[in-house]
C-alpha cells in the first residue's frame, strides 16, 4: 500500500514537473501611434486578425498572440483624410516568439522592429 501511495507521488510529481516547463510562444505586438488619430486598424498574421476601430494620436494597442503557421505580417487602416494605408512587415512562423514593435510616423508611414527567436 505505501509503495503505491510513493509511485503515485512520484507520477505526480514528474507530471509537475513536466507542466514547470512548458510555456507557450506568443509575440508581442505593440503599435504605436505618432502621427493624426487613425481608424479601421487591422493587423493581419498567419490563421487570425486583429483590431481597433480607433488609435488615437500618440496612443500605443498592445496585443499578444501564438504564431500558427508561416506568413507575413500586415497593417492596414485608414488616416484622418480617408485614405486606407496599408504595410506589409516582417515573414513570421510557426514558433516564433519574441515582441514587434509597429510604428506608425505622422505622414502614415510604417515602420517595423521585429524582435523574435525560434527556438524549435
Amino acid at each position: 500500500m505505501q509503495k503505491q501511495a510513493l509511485t503515485r507521488i512520484s507520477l505526480l510529481l514528474a507530471l509537475f514537473a513536466t507542466l514547470a516547463g512548458c510555456r507557450s510562444r506568443f509575440v508581442a505586438v505593440t503599435i504605436v501611434n505618432q502621427g493624426p488619430a487613425i481608424r479601421l486598424m487591422e493587423f493581419d498574421y498567419p490563421s487570425a486578425s486583429f483590431g481597433a476601430n480607433q488609435l488615437a494620436a500618440g496612443a500605443k494597442y498592445t496585443y499578444r498572440f501564438k504564431v500558427q503557421g508561416s506568413g507575413p505580417v500586415s497593417l492596414q487602416f485608414v488616416n484622418g483624410a480617408g485614405a486606407t494605408h496599408t504595410s506589409q512587415g516582417p515573414k513570421v512562423d510557426e514558433g516564433d516568439q519574441g515582441s514587434l514593435l509597429v510604428n506608425i510616423d505622422p505622414q502614415g508611414a510604417v515602420t517595423w522592429k521585429p524582435n523574435l527567436t525560434n527556438p524549435k
